[in-house]
């Protein structure tokens, strides 16, 4: 993707709001989130995916390859670098698009495994993960509790779910969940706060769910089931100042950018980067290098999902 159609893509709504790194629209230090060491290093493995899901933060379908498939060399590579780390990052994870679309996928994972990091997928758990599932047994007994798989059920109800997912993605879904399930597989559950329900009606919601699947997940648990905030980019959302750290009392180490970093190669381009997080792929101003020694500096939250998603929303991707 050309830099100037990135730019284009992602030219905020309210033109007043999210374009000076350092200040807000109100003339406010804009808050900036320190870099506090790489916990968790990303590599989205390209946004092709084999569903097409409604308000997909990244744009993820089957005909979508704007971040185009990293190859295992590339990931090889930043691997390296990150063995090499005074501080080595505790977790690789992996993203998409769906990753197990990625022909290289399973030689990435057992790269990561076999340099000792904890390794997470995000995955829907349908055709495409399934298509590796005699790998993925070889891969988890040879490398056990280091694998994690967080899967995607939108919501405890199949027609709900179908109403993202489209038509025909809940059986197959839940299949590879409750395969994943009984083979002593490492799994978590993510959802999403589309509809007018707490968070308390939602876990409950899923834990009736897995009961009667007999599956044994801890709703309770929000490392074992995640509720991610949506991302509306067209909703009005406030800067976040310097000044907002004390009043929403949390802390900027708090923050995905603190400690994490993904790779991305966009479609046309020779080599992958560094962007500051899973979030923004697109957006140039948030690209920091094609090392993680040269991202290894601050963010300026200067993006409306820094506000909505990160600060206000509580939500992170990497886990707990």
């Amino acid at each position: 993707m050309h830099r100037s159609a990135i730019r284009e893509a992602c030219a905020p709504a309210a033109p007043e709001k999210f374009i000076d790194p350092v200040w807000t629209a109100k003339g406010e230090r804009r808050a900036v989130v320190p870099f506090d060491g790489l916990k968790t290093l990303w590599f989205n493995t390209g946004t092709l995916c084999n569903i097409a899901c409604t308000n997909c933060y990244i744009k993820s379908s089957p005909k979508n390859d704007a971040l185009v498939y990293l190859t295992r060399a590339e990931v090889r590579t930043l691997l390296d670098e990150a063995e090499a780390a005074p501080k080595r990052p505790r977790e690789i994870a992996f993203t998409g698009g769906e990753p197990f679309m990625n022909p290289a996928i399973m030689g990435m994972l057992e790269d990561s495994l076999a340099a000792g990091f904890a390794v997470l997928v995000l995955t829907n758990a349908m055709k495409p993960m399934q298509h590796h599932l005699v790998d993925l047994l070889a891969v988890n007994r040879r490398y056990p509790g280091q694998l994690s798989l967080r899967i995607s059920i939108d919501h405890y109800e199949a027609s709900l779910h179908e109403e993202v997912r489209g038509a025909r993605t809940w059986q197959p879904a839940i299949d590879g969940l409750t395969w994943l399930c009984s083979n002593g597989f490492d799994v978590a559950l993510a959802g999403r706060k589309l509809w007018s329900e707490t968070d308390t009606e939602l876990r409950a919601g899923y834990a009736n769910l897995f009961a009667g699947l007999g599956i044994a997940i801890d709703t309770n648990d929000p490392a074992r089931l995640v509720l991610f905030p949506e991302m509306d980019d067209a909703a009005e959302v406030p800067e976040v100042s310097h000044g907002c750290w004390k009043f929403l009392n949390k802390s900027p180490a708090s923050m995905m950018c603190a400690s994490s970093r993904m790779i991305v190669r966009r479609r046309g381009e020779a080599e992958p980067v560094v962007v500051s997080c899973t979030l923004l792929p697109y957006d140039a101003r948030f690209e920091m290098g094609h090392t993680l020694a040269e991202a290894a500096r601050p963010v300026s939250l200067n993006h409306r999902h820094c506000a909505s998603f990160c600060v206000l929303g509580g939500a992170s991707c990497s886990a707990k």
